[in-house]
């Protein structure tokens, strides 16, 4: 990488840490917030999954925005957005106030994405480093985020954890405008509005033939199964009798939220795993088993929740590692099954089923927590991933 790559880098990774900091954060408090405002957790789940889905169902205007005002610009925007919308978590009175600021912080996150991947497409001479540098921030985002969260939670009230969380956006939007990296100039011909918006339906129409909308709707249902697993899954975590909370140092230590935490620490080696794995595999075959094993693990969750320490232990951090190694073979199948020209629209309809239609998940499983039972919940998961398993299999007969 040379000095520009590296500017690109340090600027990239900062955002993106942050969007999965906050992102996976979020699961974490959902138990107080029912507790705080005497929500079930059907209403929750609405709530946090209205926050969830403007991020994948912003991401399409945002790609259109970030062509038109510029990426560094928009990142900014995104960076301070997002940590506004936490400190306002922090001042929450009642579940509207809640939503509001949920709903805040998820339109704000969602210009990241297609702003930073494609600032990285346009300015980094060392694409394919930069791009790995700037997968390595998300996952200290992923790891260290709610791990921070959890200690924060152990030590100060949840309002006061919200608005410390904050902090680090203001920090690092200060430090984004100090760091200087050349961008070529944008096109100033970017046409019409109204002429984007007919080449835009006209390369989706063409975009969605059979085979690439088979792979859509697995991806959905991935999408689904994601949010549906974690959203609760602290929760769900502390009801088993192996995981109940202990008293260290005069404070009360809840075991869940750490082994939430580790289960996303493994899944930065699932990450690279499932990379790796689709230069050995065709790209359906790898899904068709990733989604079936996803599917066995939600099935041996309840089982192993109720055997002791160990096994479920065990079973959090394979979901982990299956979970987050699903997504770069995913990655791999809507390449192949898109044109080479509309790849970029590709991933913006497949970013919109994975983080938009399946921040639906979230709402699911806040409603079958909130009318049957934990291991109801998890039968319904593993019945998202079969039917995921058989779109797959179809996809591979086409």
């Amino acid at each position: 990488m040379d000095g520009n790559d590296r500017e690109l880098v340090k600027f990239t990774s900062l955002a993106h840490a942050l969007f999965h900091t906050y992102e996976l954060s979020i699961p974490l408090f959902v138990g107080t917030w029912m507790a705080e405002f005497g929500a079930s957790a059907a209403l929750i789940g609405v709530v946090v999954g209205a926050g969830y889905g403007l991020v994948g169902v912003g991401a399409p205007p945002s790609g259109v925005l970030s062509d038109r005002f510029g990426s560094r610009r928009l990142i900014l925007a995104s960076v301070v957005g997002m940590g506004v919308g936490f400190a306002l978590v922090g001042f929450a009175r009642g579940l509207a106030s809640l939503a509001a600021a949920v709903l805040l912080w998820g339109a704000f996150a969602s210009l990241y994405h297609p702003a930073g991947l494609s600032l990285i497409s346009r300015a980094a001479e060392a694409r394919g480093t930069v791009f790995a540098y700037h997968g390595a921030g998300g996952n200290v985002g992923t790891a260290l985020g709610p791990l921070v969260t959890a200690l924060l939670l152990l030590a100060v009230d949840w309002r006061v954890a919200a608005a410390v969380l904050s902090i680090p956006a203001f920090v690092a939007a200060l430090v984004g405008l100090r760091i200087e990296f050349e961008v070529p100039p944008r096109d100033d011909d970017v046409g019409m509005l109204s002429a984007e918006i007919r080449r835009l339906a006209r390369d989706s129409r063409g975009l969605f033939g059979l085979a690439f909308t088979v792979a859509f709707v697995a991806v959905l249902l991935y999408g689904t199964y994601y949010r549906g697993l974690l959203t609760f899954l602290p929760d769900v975590l502390a009801e088993s009798p192996s995981l109940v909370p202990i008293e260290v140092a005069g404070h009360e230590v809840d075991p869940a939220q750490y082994v939430y935490t580790a289960l996303l620490t493994v899944g930065i080696a699932g990450q690279y795993a499932g990379g790796r794995l689709t230069d050995h595999l065709p790209s359906t075959t790898a899904f068709l088993g990733a989604l079936s094993v996803l599917s066995g693990l939600a099935l041996l969750f309840p089982a192993a929740r109720s055997a002791g320490t160990v096994p479920l232990v065990a079973v959090c951090l394979l979901l982990g590692f299956f979970v987050y190694g699903t997504a770069p073979v995913y990655q791999v199948v809507i390449a192949e099954n898109a044109a080479a020209d509309v790849h970029g629209l590709s991933y913006g309809f497949t970013y919109l089923a994975m983080f938009g239609v399946g921040a639906l998940g979230a709402s699911l499983a806040g409603f079958v927590l909130t009318h049957a039972t934990s291991g109801e919940l998890f039968v319904v998961l593993a019945a998202v991933a079969a039917a995921g398993v058989g779109f797959v299999a179809l996809l591979r007969r086409l």
